[in-house]
C-alpha cells in the first residue's frame, strides 16, 4: 500500500439498503458491502421506514466488519469516512450518519457528508473517468433529473419531475396489474415479452422545457386497467407493461437527447436505481450509438442500486477539495443538489 494512496469508507442508508464500501483512490472499488431489505418490505408493498431503521441498526455493524475484511485494511488505513447526509427517509439517514460520527470520533477520521444523487452520478467514475462538460440523467424512485456538470462537484439541474418520479410510477403501475415489490423490475421483464399495443400519453410539457411528468401516464395506465375490468375485458399484462415502459423510455431518451445536443457535452452518464432498466439501457445505446461527439457511459447493475461505493467515490470528490463535517452533522431528508461544493 503506497503512502500516498487514499481510502475513502463509504456509508449508505438513505432508505432500505445498508451498505459499506472503500473506494481507493476515488476509483478503485476495494470493498462493497450491501445488506438488501427487500424481502422484509415485500409483504408490505413498499418501504417502511421504521423497520429499514431498525433493520439498519442491526447490520451497521456486519457490513463494516465485512467491508474492512474485504479491503484488508484497518481504520488507520482509512482517510476520510462518506456518508449520505440526504435526502432519504429520516430515521434510515440518522441511523448511517450517527454510526459514522461515532467511527470518526473513535479513530479520528475525517468525516465528509455526501448528497446521495451526487453518489449516484459518481458510481460512473468508477467505471470511467469523468470528462467535462458532462449530463448525467438520473433515474430512480424518488428522482427523475437531468444534470448538468462543468467540473468535478459542480451540479446544475437542468430538468426534473414535476410530480411522479419514473421509478415511483413503476412501482405504482406494478402494484396495480398485481406486481410485488420492487415493480420496477418486474415491469422491464414483463415488457420485454409482450407488445406495445396500447398508445399510453407521453408528457413532452412546454417547448423547449427538460422537464418531466409521469403522473399522467401513471393515472392513464390505472384507469386503462379499471375500464377494461369493469368492460370485462382483459388485457395482457405483457402489452401493458410494454406500452407504459415505452412512453416511459421515449420521454427520457428524447428529452435527453434534446439536453445532449443543446449543452454540448462529452459524456452523458446513467444513474439511479432505474439505470438497471433494461428498456431504457439498451433505447440510450441505440440513440447514442453513432454519435461519437458524446460518449455514453452506463454503470453495471451493481452499481445502479443503492451502495457505499458510490458514496465514497463522490466523498473522495468533496474530501479533495477540503470539504469537511463536524460531528453536529444530522439528516437531511430533503437535501437539494448542491450548485457547487
Amino acid at each position: 500500500m503506497s503512502q500516498t494512496d487514499q481510502y475513502i469508507l463509504g456509508i449508505e442508508t438513505s432508505c432500505d439498503e445498508t451498505a459499506a464500501a472503500i473506494v481507493k483512490n476515488g476509483r478503485e472499488i476495494v470493498a462493497n458491502v450491501v445488506a438488501s431489505q427487500i424481502e422484509s418490505h415485500k409483504r408490505f408493498g413498499g418501504v417502511v421506514p421504521e423497520i429499514a431503521s431498525r433493520h439498519h441498526v442491526e447490520q451497521l455493524t456486519i457490513v463494516f466488519d465485512e467491508a474492512m475484511k474485504q479491503a484488508e485494511l484497518s481504520f488507520e488505513d482509512i482517510s476520510a469516512i462518506a456518508v449520505t447526509e440526504g435526502p432519504g427517509l429520516v430515521g434510515a439517514l440518522l441511523t448511517g450518519i450517527n454510526a459514522a460520527k461515532a467511527l470518526a470520533f473513535s479513530h479520528s477520521i475525517p468525516l465528509v457528508g455526501v448528497h446521495h444523487i451526487a453518489g449516484h452520478i459518481y458510481a460512473n467514475r468508477l467505471i470511467q473517468e469523468l470528462e467535462f462538460p458532462l449530463l448525467a440523467l438520473v433515474v430512480s424512485g424518488g428522482h427523475t433529473e437531468l444534470v448538468y456538470m462543468k467540473e468535478h462537484g459542480h451540479f446544475k439541474v437542468i430538468g426534473e419531475t414535476l410530480d411522479d418520479a419514473a421509478g415511483e410510477a413503476y412501482d405504482k403501475v406494478a402494484r396495480t396489474i398485481g406486481l410485488p415489490y420492487p415493480g420496477g423490475p418486474h415491469i422491464d421483464r414483463l415488457a420485454h415479452e409482450g407488445q406495445a399495443t396500447i398508445d399510453f400519453p407521453r408528457a413532452w410539457l412546454s417547448e423547449g422545457s427538460f422537464d418531466f411528468s409521469f403522473s399522467g401516464l401513471k393515472s392513464a395506465v390505472i384507469n386503462t386497467l379499471h375500464n377494461a375490468k369493469q368492460k370485462g375485458i382483459e388485457l395482457d399484462p405483457k402489452d401493458v407493461a410494454a406500452s407504459f415502459q415505452a412512453s416511459v423510455v421515449d420521454v427520457l431518451v428524447t428529452k435527453t437527447a434534446q439536453a445532449v445536443d443543446k449543452y454540448k457535452v462529452k459524456q452523458l452518464l446513467l444513474a439511479g436505481g432505474v439505470a438497471a432498466n433494461k428498456g431504457l439501457r439498451t433505447a440510450l445505446e441505440k440513440e447514442f450509438s453513432q454519435k461519437d461527439e458524446v460518449k455514453l457511459i452506463i454503470p453495471p447493475l451493481s452499481l445502479c442500486t443503492d451502495n457505499a461505493a458510490m458514496i465514497a467515490a463522490a466523498g473522495s470528490i468533496l474530501f479533495d477539495k477540503g470539504m469537511r463535517s463536524d460531528l453536529a452533522l444530522n439528516a437531511n431528508p430533503g437535501l437539494e443538489l448542491n450548485s457547487s461544493y
